[in-house]
Parts: structure tokens; sequence; C-alpha cells
């Protein structure tokens, strides 16, 4: 392809994602998805949705977070 200036990296010379961000803005949505438990609405469908997510969401984060605390991931 002509004209591709993008030079050739590696994975490990790309810069790596901030955890305090990513943790804090999980942490955000798991919150936000809690709150919205607390509305107008009347069937429980709704409710059980945004606990399922927010649970899959708090399940990543802990197992992210266990997985850089015993050296499994940088």
């Amino acid at each position: 392809m002509a004209g591709n200036n993008e030079p050739v990296t590696s994975p490990d010379q790309r810069k790596p994602t901030n955890r305090k961000v990513a943790y804090t803005v999980t942490i955000a949505g798991i919150i936000t998805m809690i709150a919205y438990l607390f509305g107008n609405h009347e069937g429980r469908v709704e409710d059980l949705w945004l606990l399922f997510t927010a649970g899959v969401l708090a399940i990543g984060l802990a197992a992210d977070w266990l997985m850089v605390r015993n050296g499994l991931r940088e």
C-alpha cells in the first residue's frame, strides 16, 4: 500500500491503559446502574438486567484487580 507511513510497533511498545482511570470509570458505571434501580418504572425485568450488567462489570473489575495483584497481568 502506497502512502502508509504508520510505524510498525509491537504490542509491548504501545502506551498501556491508565488502570486508575479504567477502574474509576467502571465503578462509576456500576454506581450509575444501581442508581437506575430507583425510578418510576413498575416492571422488574429492567432491574434484573441492570443488576446483571452491574454484576458482570464488578466481576470483571475484581478479576482484573486480582490478576494485577498476583502478577498475572501488567
